[in-house]
Formats: C-alpha cells, sequence, structure tokens
C-alpha cells in the first residue's frame, strides 16, 4: 500500500509540475520612448495624488523596508541644495528608511542614521553658536533702540509744540520789536564798517579819503541815534562807569544795556581808525598806521573789558529777593567771584598789551634799505603791487619789495612772498585795521 501511495504522490507532482510548465505567459514590449513617457506620466499622477511633500512607499524589490520620497520643491529649500547639479536634481529624491533582510541594506540603514545624526548635532550646534552671538549683541541693539526711541520721541514733541513755539516767538518779537531792530543795526553797523576800513587800509594811497570821512560820519550818527531813542535809560553813562537809568535789578535791562553799550565802544575805537586813515600819507608812513591801528584795537579790547563791571557788579550784590543778611552775603560773595574772574581776564590782556606797546614804541623795520644797484638788478618793479619802487626794502633773502608792500605781507605772514623764507618770528595782529568782532558779555 506504502508502494502505491507513493507512486500516486509523484504522478501528482509531475501532473502539477508539467502544468505549471505549460501555462501560458503574456508578455509586454513597450518601447523605450513609451517606457519614459509612461514612467514621467506615472510620478506626475504620484505627485498630484498624494498631498504630502514627504511620503513612504514599499520598497521596489519586494522587501519590507520603507522609502522616504523628497519631492523637488522641498529638497530646493534644503540647506546644500543649491550645490546639487545634473539630471537627477528634477526628480524625486528616495531615502530607504528599511531594508530587506540582508547585510548590505543593514549597513546602509546604519550609515543613514549617523548621518542624519551628525547632521542634526551640526545644525544645532550653528543654531546655538548663532544664539549666543546674537545674545552678545543685544545690550548694544537694546541701547540704540532706546536712543533712537529717545530721539523719536523728542521729535514727535517739537512737531507738536511747534505751532506754540511760533506763536511765542511771535509774541517775543512783537514785545522787544524795537530792541531787536536796534540789535540787528548796530551789528550790521559793524560788520560794513569794519569791512569798509580793511578795505581802505589794503588801498595804501590809493584809498578815497571822501570814503573814510562818510565812514565817520556813519559811525557818529548811529551811535548818536541809538543814545538818542534810549535817552530816558541814559546809556551813554555807561561809558564813564556811572549809573544808567535802569533796574539794576532786572537781568534782562542789564544785558541789553551791557551789549549797547559794547557796540557803541566798538564804533569809538573804528571811528579813530577812520581818522588814521584820513591823515595824509606824507605825515605817517604805512608801517606807522599799523602800529597805530594795533594799539587802538588792543586798548578798545581792554576798555570793553572794564565797561560792564560796574553793571554786572550792582546786579550780583542786590539783595531784595532774600533776606537780609543772607541775600547781603550771597551777594557780596558772587561780586567777589565775579571780580576775580575779570582780574584774570585784564591780567592776560595786559601782556598783550604789553607787547603792543613795545611794538610801537621801536623803530622796527623789515629789512635794510636797497641800494639804487639792487634796484635795477631786480628789475625796478615790486613783485607785490607790480609797480616802481617806493622806499625799497632789501630782506635777508636778497629780494626787494616796497616798504608798504612788505610791511602788509608781513601783517598776515611771517615768510618772504616769493622763496617762502621765515623773515620775522611773530606776526602783529590788527595792523590790518580789522576790529575784533568778539561780543564781551560780561
Amino acid at each position: 500500500m506504502f508502494r502505491q501511495w507513493k507512486k500516486e504522490t509523484d504522478n501528482n507532482h509531475w501532473d502539477e509540475g508539467t502544468l505549471r510548465h505549460y501555462q501560458p505567459t503574456r508578455t509586454l514590449t513597450t518601447k523605450p520612448e513609451f517606457r519614459g513617457t509612461y514612467s514621467e506620466s506615472r510620478r506626475a499622477f504620484k505627485l498630484r495624488d498624494s498631498p504630502d511633500p514627504m511620503r513612504t512607499d514599499p520598497s521596489p524589490q519586494g522587501g519590507n523596508g520603507l522609502t522616504l520620497t523628497l519631492q523637488p520643491e522641498l529638497l530646493a529649500r534644503m540647506p546644500g541644495a543649491g550645490s546639487s547639479s545634473g539630471p537627477e536634481s528634477d526628480e524625486d529624491v528616495r531615502v530607504p528608511i528599511g531594508s530587506s533582510p540582508g547585510s548590505t541594506s543593514g549597513r546602509g540603514a546604519t550609515s543613514w542614521r549617523l548621518r542624519a545624526a551628525s547632521h542634526s548635532h551640526s545644525h544645532s550646534h550653528s543654531h546655538g553658536h548663532t544664539h549666543s552671538h546674537e545674545h552678545e549683541a543685544d545690550p548694544e541693539s537694546g541701547e540704540s533702540s532706546s536712543s533712537l526711541s529717545e530721539l523719536h520721541y523728542l521729535l514727535r514733541w517739537l512737531k507738536k509744540s511747534l505751532p506754540f513755539i511760533v506763536i511765542l516767538c511771535a509774541k517775543l518779537v512783537i514785545q522787544h520789536a524795537l530792541g531787536l531792530a536796534v540789535a540787528v543795526g548796530l551789528f550790521t553797523t559793524f560788520m560794513y564798517v569794519n569791512k569798509s576800513i580793511q578795505t581802505q587800509v589794503f588801498l595804501h594811497d590809493r584809498r578815497t579819503k571822501l570814503h573814510c570821512a562818510w565812514l565817520l560820519l556813519f559811525l557818529t550818527s548811529s551811535s548818536l541815534l541809538v543814545f538818542y531813542t534810549f535817552h530816558t535809560q541814559s546809556l551813554y553813562l555807561c561809558l564813564i562807569f556811572a549809573n544808567a537809568t535802569i533796574d539794576s535789578q532786572n537781568f534782562w535791562e542789564v544785558l541789553w544795556c551791557v551789549g549797547v553799550t559794547n557796540f557803541i565802544l566798538k564804533f569809538f575805537f573804528m571811528g579813530l581808525k577812520c581818522l588814521i586813515l584820513l591823515i595824509p600819507s606824507p605825515l605817517m608812513t604805512y608801517r606807522r598806521r599799523g602800529q597805530w591801528y594795533m594799539l587802538i584795537e588792543e586798548v578798545g579790547q581792554l576798555y570793553q573789558v572794564i565797561a560792564p563791571v560796574p553793571l554786572w557788579f550792582r546786579y550780583l550784590v542786590s539783595y531784595n529777593e532774600m533776606d537780609t543778611s543772607v541775600g547781603l552775603t550771597l551777594g557780596i560773595l558772587l561780586a567777589l567771584l565775579y571780580l576775580i574772574m575779570k582780574l584774570l581776564a585784564l591780567y592776560g590782556l595786559s601782556g598783550s598789551l604789553q607787547k603792543t606797546l613795545r611794538t610801537f614804541f621801536s623803530s622796527e623795520v623789515n629789512g635794510a634799505s636797497a641800494s639804487p644797484a639792487q634796484v635795477r638788478e631786480a628789475g625796478d618793479i615790486c613783485p607785490i603791487c607790480q609797480a616802481d619802487f617806493k622806499q625799497p626794502r632789501f630782506l635777508m633773502c636778497q629780494h626787494i619789495f616796497c616798504e608798504e608792500c612788505i610791511a602788509q605781507w608781513l601783517n598776515q605772514e611771517r615768510t618772504c612772498p616769493l622763496c617762502r623764507t621765515v623773515i620775522t618770528d611773530k606776526v602783529h595782529k590788527w595792523k590790518d585795521g580789522a576790529t575784533s568782532a568778539y561780543f564781551q558779555i560780561y
């Protein structure tokens, strides 16, 4: 029975194998171009149907692993995506996650996990490093932002307050229209006369005496007009250190009186310079005129420093707003401090005045008299004025100039105008007839 059962089993196996061997099969053959079109359409269909940029597909080899598919647009956003190039950049990227049993797939999965771990570690390290730098820069950015916010707030405040500021300025202008007009007039008069005097000094013998007389008349009339306009305040008394008819406890009235007195003193000494210009040339040389200009300016500055002392002293000593003993003590203390400061200023001016006096009384000349042979050798023409020599002077650098021309040049420079050799070790100020524009307010 056993032999019969084995025989039947062998016959059945042969029949199944034979049937399997002779089972008809169908083969689908496609051309390469149709195959590529089919694959592209299939890929587009998959992209359209799958909404997730990252999806898992079963392993094409029928294994147990999965494949992670990345779409191109997601890959382009990843760091380092710009470095990839070639035809493969337009296709999906498949990363195997799992694998079928085998050593090769296991090693691939292990290497992929190591790379992912190292990438995440480097990314976290760089992110932490960047965050630390931003944290270190936070204080400076905070300070700059706070300063900008304060500036922005100030600008907004000014913008909102601008109409009121304009209204307030208009009110002040209307209230002090006369005083402002006088101040502008005094300043413009000073600038005009000062520039005109310097021009006439520069012209030497070509100066216009009529213009010099007009300047003197203009200064005199301006001063008299100011005194007449404010005759009730007796401002002219301040020129002789007397008490003007003003409220000595009102700061603005004291300041106004000091300013007017300072301009009037400038006008007075500028008028003296105009008188020097009116003196004929044969009676006074140009070098001597320069010494007079310098002396007048130094004396005028000294006088301007002393003139406001009585006004400010009386203002500082006043004590009506406080108790008698305390106010008097505080006023005397402030007045003494003011006098000490003023004495220090006078001490500084005294040194400059002494130098000016030594220069005024000295017979300082520039170079020596040039002989006729030296004048002929120089061409009989002054290099500065381009005219015939007048009282030619021969300098240490062997260049010849007119006495007035070289004196005027050395009022501004210390060197020869041709070879730049140092001729004098000092430059005397104010020899060109200029007047200091410094406003002595105290």
